[in-house]
């Protein structure tokens, strides 16, 4: 069974509010809470996923979250049920939901079983469910997931053979068709921009504006640099959730404004319908500052008043260059997705007849 919350249905900023401070205990908790007899979970900036062998009950009832009749009801499904109560109690006392997580947290929670865990498993090894197709972090993640497991023993035969196959297939499939080849994000392209325009970028005051997508690949890519950097957003409380997974030193937009010189790189990355950053905000805060400011509005609609460039020391960057070769880029990986997606319909059969195999070992064993 896998349970799963990702940035497919919660934004970034909220995802630490479902994230597990201590990984290995809550793989342990689940054994002992939620009938599991295996527990393995992945936690990434992007996604928390839980997987586990049992956590079943017998009879005929409705799957909460998996299959439906055409007039939109629950399907019943004969035989073994997921338990989804004792996943959503156990999730729920491991993790800081606020009271809106915890009221819509059964429609939240996405949670699929058996034949739909291999497919999706084989997916994300192979980078199509990560934010940016192909990119082989996931590889590392993965690694990680499967070390902390085995470390605190709540993997065994099951998820080892499952974990392990699924690497071997991915890599495979990833060097056979060359989707993480070359990777290049919105994030990578921005902060290799702000190096070649401003010499030890390292040294300088860094703000992200945005809790999305796009400002969690400059996040990532800042990390990975090792660029200390702020971070903000409309509240304060969207930037602190985005920093507890994602990086950066959460402050209050008023603030942002209010001492707009201080910084030296500014990467703005936001969804809003209004410009945030306008002439009439910015001019006389930015009028006695000796050093120069880049700034990069890598926003979808614009949210940079283009008319700021016209102030003493302020580059702005235009970010039609960037889009231009980030869709090139993408548009190679995509056109590789469908030949995956045929290999892993192909291996998707055999990894569920040796899993089956196994199962059916352990059970002959424990008998």
């Amino acid at each position: 069974m896998n349970a799963r919350i990702t940035f497919r249905n919660v934004p970034l900023h909220k995802l630490a509010n479902f994230s597990f401070k201590d990984v290995p205990a809550a793989c342990k908790s689940f054994i002992e809470n939620a009938d599991a007899s295996e527990c393995l979970i992945i936690q990434t900036s992007s996604r928390i996923e839980v997987f586990t062998v049992g956590g079943m009950q017998t009879g005929e009832i409705p799957d909460a979250r998996r299959n439906f009749e055409t007039d939109g009801t629950p399907a019943k499904i004969q035989g073994k049920k997921l338990n989804v109560s004792k996943i959503l109690s156990t999730w729920s006392s491991l993790a800081d939901m606020d009271q809106f997580d915890l009221d819509h947290w059964d429609q939240t929670l996405e949670i699929y079983k058996d034949v739909d865990v291999y497919e999706h498993l084989l997916r994300l090894a192979c980078g199509l469910e990560s934010l940016v197709v192909g990119k082989g972090e996931i590889v590392e993640e993965l690694e990680k997931a499967i070390s902390i497991a085995k470390e605190a023993k709540t993997s065994g035969k099951i998820l080892d053979k499952l974990f392990d196959s699924t690497r071997r297939v991915a890599t495979n499939i990833r060097d056979s068709t060359g989707i993480g080849k070359d990777v290049v994000t919105m994030g990578d392209r921005a902060v290799k921009l702000a190096e070649e325009s401003i010499d030890n970028v390292g040294s300088k005051k860094i703000l992200l504006i945005g809790t999305g997508e796009t400002a969690g690949l400059v996040a990532k890519t800042l990390n990975k640099s090792n660029y200390p950097f702020d971070v903000t957003s409309m509240t304060v409380e969207r930037a602190t959730g985005f920093s507890k997974t994602l990086g950066g030193k959460p402050i209050d937009f008023k603030d942002v404004m209010i001492g707009f010189d201080k910084f030296d790189v500014i990467f703005v990355a936001t969804t809003a319908d209004t410009f945030l950053i306008t002439f009439k905000k910015i001019e006389k805060i930015m009028k006695n500052k000796k050093k120069g400011t880049l700034i990069m509005d890598l926003s979808e609609p614009r949210t940079v008043d283009e008319q700021i460039a016209t102030i003493k020391g302020i580059k702005l960057v235009n970010p039609a260059q960037i889009n231009e070769m980030i869709a090139e880029n993408t548009k190679k990986r995509l056109n590789a997705v469908s030949s995956i997606e045929e290999k892993i319909d192909e291996e998707i059969p055999i990894i569920e007849a040796t899993l089956k195999r196994i199962s059916g070992e352990s059970l002959v064993n424990a008998s």
